[in-house]
């Protein structure tokens, strides 16, 4: 349905001409990119998963679920240049890995004889909303015939609506708060998030001195953006920044701090390591 405001729904476009079978789809509740039920819930019925991904916001397209970025894995395969890695090494995928002073989305490792060589970091940043995406998401499903659809649900014209600053500055907050640390181990986080946002934050925040991105910077930022394709859409790396501890956080006029030893983090993702960590492309 191309006039409907759910771009994604459980991973599926909803405006190609072949449409799955709605009614299996959000009865299985799956999410696609991690093979598990869709985390976002109704908090009136947590026994019922959401499944928005992405959302119509004026003529384009916004991401609203990070999952949505792991799409074909294509963000993994475009962290690898910034990974010393060596013939024979095996790769290895570690999802939420906590380290001192937070956690890391991702952490993709070059390993040897079940020791980490190197690692890369990846924070994931959807857009956050405001107010209450499941009255589109209703009317959607009733106008492609799913039955039991409440006319309270799609009469309801309760707003939902794109929190830009909430999401720029809580991003940026943290970031600031894991750089140091990965500049001080001479290693690389990349921030994995839409083109959109980064328009925004360039327009709002002091993003002057980062530049096109160069592989002795620690921090860098990976822009998608979401183009038409063939099945729908897909992500695309637009652009690619970078910077220092410093710039992190001139970004948001603060000081850079923090501090901690290799030999921590690499013992936690090696903790970590199992089969299924391996990483592969499909």
């Amino acid at each position: 349905m191309k006039n409907s405001k759910i771009i994604d729904l459980f991973g599926r476009d909803t405006t190609t001409m072949k449409q799955p079978e709605w009614a299996a789809v959000v009865r299985s509740q799956q999410c696609p990119f991690v093979q598990k039920r869709c985390y976002k819930v109704r908090k009136s019925q947590p026994e019922i998963s959401i499944g928005t991904c992405t959302v119509r916001h004026g003529n384009d397209p916004v991401i609203i679920c990070p999952l949505g970025l792991l799409e074909r894995r294509q963000i993994f395969i475009d962290c690898l240049r910034l990974l010393s890695h060596e013939p024979g090494n095996e790769i290895h995928l570690v999802g939420e890995l906590g380290i001192p002073g937070g956690s890391l989305d991702y952490c993709i490792a070059s390993v040897r004889d079940g020791k980490v060589r190197d690692f890369v970091g990846a924070e994931l940043q959807a857009l956050d909303t405001i107010g209450t995406v499941w009255p589109e998401r209703q009317r959607f499903l009733k106008a492609v015939g799913f039955a039991g659809i409440s006319e309270v649900d799609t009469g309801s014209r309760r707003p939902c609506g794109v929190n830009w600053k909430m999401t720029a500055k809580t991003i940026l907050v943290q970031l600031h708060h894991k750089i140091g640390i990965f500049e001080r181990l001479k290693k690389h986080l990349v921030l994995v998030f839409q083109d959109r946002l980064l328009d925004y934050m360039t327009r709002e925040f002091s993003f002057d001195h980062l530049r096109d991105a160069r592989r002795a910077d620690p921090m860098h930022f990976h822009a998608y953006g979401l183009l038409p394709a063939r099945g729908g859409h897909q992500l695309v790396l637009k652009k690619e920044l970078s910077t220092d501890a410093e710039g992190v956080a001139r970004c948001l006029g603060m000081q850079e701090g923090g501090d901690v030893q290799l030999d921590v983090i690499l013992g936690l993702i090696g903790a970590r390591l199992t089969m299924d960590t391996r990483f592969t492309s499909v």
